[in-house]
């Protein structure tokens, strides 16, 4: 009986990517695809922003418990708070960040933001904000989004800042250029 001939090296190396790369795509395609309570759209009124929240839902899904420690140790949420959200409640990781990140430069409790969003949401984080007198470009939002940096860092997850954020992270932003 004769062997089929080898395969090449090359060959096997383009089934391994090709299938690796569906395989990433496939997991992505899970954490976007979740059956979350609000239909995720976060409309912040920075794109940087929103592409940052997006990010927060995938690391969120795979990460449960490291999202639920950072939101409780360095937002001042309640646990059961946080676990609520995502498990009964069905919020995006994205949606819950905002709220207590928010509630966080208001010096106010998450819990207050979050009826907040829960009544107005269809509005948006960008109108929700402003009612709390967050608006994007005033020194609250600024402090929100400088604060996805930290977050990160704690999290060993690369960041790319934007233009905005490179005057308080100028090494961060010689180094992204």
């Amino acid at each position: 009986m004769s062997m089929p001939p080898p395969i090449s090296v090359k060959l096997r190396t383009r089934v391994f990517a090709m299938a690796a790369a569906f395989a990433t795509l496939a997991g992505a395609g899970a954490a976007n695809a979740q059956d979350f309570r609000f239909d995720w759209n976060p409309r912040s009124g920075d794109p940087w922003v929103d592409s940052q929240l997006e990010d927060v839902n995938r690391y969120g899904a795979r990460y449960r418990q490291s999202f639920i420690d950072e939101m409780v140790r360095y937002y001042g949420a309640p646990r059961n708070l946080v676990e609520n959200l995502l498990e009964d409640e069905r919020w995006a990781p994205g949606d819950i960040y905002y709220a207590c990140a928010a509630a966080e430069v208001l010096g106010r409790p998450c819990r207050h933001v979050v009826e907040l969003w829960e009544r107005d949401h269809a509005q948006g984080w960008s109108a929700v904000a402003e009612q709390l007198g967050i608006a994007p470009g005033s020194d609250r939002f600024d402090r929100i989004k400088r604060g996805f940096v930290p977050t990160y860092d704690r999290w060993g997850r690369p960041i790319q800042i934007d233009e905005d954020l490179s005057r308080h992270y100028p090494k961060r932003a010689s180094a992204a250029r």
